[in-house]
């Protein structure tokens, strides 16, 4: 009989234990601030902070790689010698580090890089102008380097004097710090599999860009 008393009360707290383990998983919360970015003011607006429950979050606040949602809460912070911290998602944290340390050790200049940013920049236009879906900085899946060298340019199908630069400063690819397939930092990270923004196809470069993608 005190076995089976045994038994029964090894099996109620197990059965409480994963209960309550899977009640935790339920209640995890999701922390961001997002913006959406108005093409006519030509700058972020309407900005808010979102608190919910992980379980609640859309199929786009979710992304499209396991463990990089938007959330403050999938992404670590990143701290490379003199240069400013930012964060990427947990699961490139130490690719990351790694190919950065090693670009820097290399040689290659880095004064800034921007992670994990949530932010619509992305996407269809709503009828007030502003982009409607989450860029891959929202994920913590993208890194911008060097911005103020490496700028963002359009109507660019291939690199030349009459690309349109419309964010960031002006390339020129033999100045230090620029970004070229030559640079250390290009090869670190391809290696790691991202990709350049500067080898969109398109009319659209933007050279100071890595993420997934290359978008």
């Amino acid at each position: 009989m005190m076995k089976i008393f045994i038994i029964i009360f090894i099996f109620f707290i197990f059965f409480q234990s994963t209960f309550a383990s899977e009640k935790e998983k339920d209640v995890q919360i999701c922390n961001y601030q997002t913006w959406d970015w108005d093409i006519k003011q030509k700058k972020a607006t309407n900005y808010k902070n979102i608190s919910k429950p992980k379980i609640n979050l859309s199929k786009e606040e979710k992304g499209n790689i396991e463990g990089c949602s938007v959330c403050e809460e999938d992404q670590l912070e990143i701290k490379i010698k003199n240069i400013k911290p930012f964060k990427i998602c947990k699961r490139f944290h130490q690719q990351i580090i790694i190919a950065l340390t090693k670009a820097v050790n290399e040689g290659f200049e880095i004064n800034t890089i921007i992670g994990y940013r949530v932010g619509k920049t992305k996407g269809n236009l709503d009828k007030e102008g502003k982009r409607t879906q989450f860029s891959n900085h929202s994920y913590g899946i993208a890194i911008d380097i060097n911005s103020e060298k490496n700028g963002l340019y359009n109507n660019c199908l291939v690199f030349n004097k009459k690309c349109n630069l419309i964010q960031g400063g002006k390339y020129n690819p033999f100045e230090k710090g620029s970004v070229t397939k030559e640079s250390p930092v290009y090869k670190a990270m391809i290696d790691i599999g991202f990709k350049w923004g500067g080898e969109i196809k398109g009319n659209q470069k933007d050279f100071m860009h890595f993420s997934i993608d290359g978008m």
